[in-house]
């Protein structure tokens, strides 16, 4: 019995939950898993409505369930930032969720952008790391609107969160099994400092994986390969704001935000999956956002709870779904409904 804290959040979220959850509970009828579900009104409309994002009192709640599965933050009558640091970065912040794990894996059926590139060469992974770095917010201003203003906002990187990192990086090449080579992506030519101690820390954690091809590039360098030659990755690790970027290209190399899944990992703790996308406020209740990212994230989740063979049926039916032709395109405009696209999931894996 797993017990998931679901928050549907803001605008299409909902909707691209509720088809995550329709394909969760196809895959727990046939491999026998069971799953009790607490939802959580953490959102814009909760915030209008009370001032508050997420209470204090609600970490020590999530600590005790085995899964979050989250939908979308963002709404348009919330000035940005408030939710975004009231709940995201709180949640991965006060959960120690120090990882952010970003597959980019392009499924037959689904269009890249990218001339002559196919399946087999779109298939990587990014290790970010998710609770240092510029996203602290440490800083601040002086003179602010004035002709003199300076802002300030520095970068954190500790040998304790760099090194976990870096280690789950290794241990992540080593059971992906693939080509068994991790890539770390830094600024180490002019973020001397900082991108120093990831390069050290690297060198040294890499010696206890021999086995383990160790490459670096620079984030530009990087975000040319992964347009030019996608196939020479197989893991990136990299620091929190180079890896927030590097994903959204990712995205767009595996055909779109419609198909991108996140997750946001604590190995020693409570982990949560969320589609990358936003909230998308226009197409709310309109039925027509594709919801196979969030149906992504719920196989990513199941991945991570240990259930190989319901996440491995739920891969495989995303990949039929796509294959077959029937959902078109990943926009709003494809012709499919969100409901619609639940249900080839769910049905392909009964």
């Amino acid at each position: 019995m797993y017990k998931i804290a679901v928050m549907p959040g803001d605008g299409i979220g909902p909707e691209v939950v509720r088809e995550g959850l329709k394909v969760l509970q196809a895959v727990s009828s046939v491999t026998g898993f069971e799953m009790h579900t607490e939802t959580y009104d953490f959102g814009g409309e909760r915030y209008l409505k009370t001032g508050e994002t997420v209470p204090d009192s609600a970490l020590d709640e999530l600590r005790q369930m085995d899964a979050i599965y989250l939908g979308a933050v963002g709404h348009p009558d919330v000035a940005p930032g408030i939710l975004e640091k009231g709940i995201l970065l709180k949640l991965r912040f006060g959960l120690d969720q120090y990882i952010n794990l970003r597959p980019i894996k392009l499924y037959p059926g689904v269009q890249t952008p990218l001339r002559d590139k196919g399946p087999e060469d779109i298939d990587f992974v990014v290790v970010r790391e998710n609770t240092e770095g510029l996203y602290l917010g440490i800083g601040g201003f002086v003179k602010k609107g004035t002709q003199d203003e300076v802002a300030v906002q520095e970068m954190i990187n500790t040998r304790k969160g760099v090194e976990r990192c870096i280690r789950y990086a290794f241990e992540y090449t080593k059971a992906r099994d693939r080509r068994k080579k991790l890539t770390l992506c830094d600024k180490a030519n002019v973020l001397t400092y900082a991108h120093d101690l990831w390069r050290r820390t690297f060198a040294e954690i890499g010696e206890e994986y021999p086995d383990i091809e160790k490459d670096y590039a620079f984030v530009d360098a990087t975000c040319m390969w992964m347009v030019k030659n996608p196939e020479w990755f197989d893991v990136i690790v990299t620091c929190n704001m180079f890896g927030d970027i590097i994903t959204d290209l990712g995205a767009m190399v595996q055909g779109g935000m419609g198909v991108a899944a996140g997750g946001n990992i604590n190995p020693e703790g409570i982990s949560m999956f969320e589609p990358i996308h936003g909230s998308a406020p226009k197409y709310t209740g309109k039925n027509v956002i594709n919801p196979m990212a969030a149906i992504c994230s719920a196989q990513m989740m199941l991945e991570h709870l240990g259930e190989k063979e319901a996440a491995s049926l739920v891969e495989k039916a995303i990949a039929k779904a796509f294959a077959s032709g029937k959902m078109g395109d990943l926009s709003a405009r494809s012709g499919i409904s969100t409901s619609e696209v639940g249900d080839l999931v769910a049905g392909y894996i009964k």
